[in-house]
């Protein structure tokens, strides 16, 4: 898996240095390792921002690669419509078990086997 760009990096601090809420998302998403799936509203919960899910979404959708975005999911396992095939293919790379572009299970996280 490619490193980080100078680019990406450059986005990471910008983020950081503009909004708490937003430097919160982006510290918890990347802490999330290969294979751990969680929701949206798993990131907002674990930042300190309960109920904020739609601004983790709007940050990610800003983030390109910045981010590992394609860890987060909606909170049943479905994918969301913005790169779906790409999204599938990188969980299944670090995997994740995958059925009809949801989560069925997950190495880490909310879906992992030892979560339900």
């Amino acid at each position: 898996m490619p490193s980080k760009s100078a680019k990406s990096s450059e986005w990471t601090v910008r983020e950081s240095e503009s909004d708490p809420m937003r430097a919160a998302f982006v510290r918890t998403i990347e802490k999330l390792r290969p294979g751990e799936v969680v929701s949206y509203s798993d990131v907002a919960a674990r930042a300190g921002y309960p109920r904020r899910h739609r601004a983790v979404g709007q940050l990610l959708g800003t983030s390109f690669d910045a981010l590992p975005w394609w860890r987060v999911v909606y909170n049943d396992g479905r994918l969301p419509p913005v790169n779906p095939s790409l999204q599938e293919q990188r969980l299944l790379e670090e995997g994740v078990t995958m059925k009809r572009m949801r989560v069925v299970e997950s190495p880490l996280g909310r879906f992992a086997s030892s979560s339900k």
